[in-house]
């Protein structure tokens, strides 16, 4: 478990979602504790994350596994989403430049193309809600706030910060990586065409209606193991 967190967190920085030493990936482990990336003695950012920078903790910061590493100042955003909401096994944080565009600019992340990448098409379709607030969310009360922006979503915009991603069950890390990819794919191409000045249609009804639920497999698990085999190519796999 420790391994596949690590490894999250080497895809979302390999990817430009995670720029240096800021962003973490959690797992729940038990019905109060969890698997999160920490800040060790050596921090050299989440792209060189190893399997001891993931330590077990607590809901509340703590625990014995710390050692000499230090929980993220935002855990508050894992714990209480963990807390809150049982279906969830997994919670990313990170800071896609596309998406902080995109929200400092006011551009709306809309269902504009289709089968390009239909998840995130999905997603656009659904609707991503917007925590406002352009801190640090280091507080329960702060952790509590964005939990109740965020719902039953499987992702959330901070505007003037960077996203939330969440997954579930056996493959919930791969899942959370992924939505958080694809998130920043929707933002992307967003940003792109407000930058040219254009103003692309939503999907229509018709061309929804031809968008097939791929499945979690070829949805999450082949992107997955697309960004390990990218990690592989760069030497900067884990094994």
């Amino acid at each position: 478990m420790k391994r596949t967190v690590a490894q999250a967190c080497r895809v979302l920085a390999n990817a430009g979602l995670a720029e240096d030493i800021l962003g973490h990936v959690s797992l729940r482990t038990g019905p109060g504790t969890m698997l999160v990336r920490c800040r060790g003695p050596r921090e050299e950012g989440l792209l060189f994350t190893l399997d001891e920078d993931i330590r077990q903790v607590g809901l509340d910061g703590g625990g014995a596994d710390l050692e000499d590493w230090s929980a993220p100042q935002e855990l508050p955003i894992h714990a209480e989403i963990l807390r809150t909401r049982p279906d969830v096994d997994a919670v990313v944080h990170c800071h896609p430049p596309s998406v902080l565009a995109a929200a400092l600019a006011g551009v709306q992340l809309r269902p504009i193309f289709g089968a390009y990448n239909i998840p995130a098409a999905r997603m656009a379709l659904d609707g991503i809600p917007i925590y406002p607030r352009k801190v640090l969310v280091r507080t329960t009360q702060l952790g509590r706030e964005l939990v109740d922006a965020m719902g039953q979503a499987p992702v959330c915009v901070l505007a003037g910060h960077g996203i939330v991603t969440v997954g579930s069950g056996e493959y919930a890390v791969e899942q959370a990586v992924v939505r958080a990819l694809n998130l920043d794919v929707l933002a992307r191409i967003n940003v792109e065409q407000a930058r040219l000045g254009a103003r692309a249609a939503d999907l229509t009804p018709e061309d929804i209606a031809e968008l097939p639920d791929l499945g979690s497999s070829f949805n999450d698990l082949n992107l997955w193991r697309h960004h390990i085999a990218r990690l592989r190519l760069a030497g900067l796999d884990l094994g």
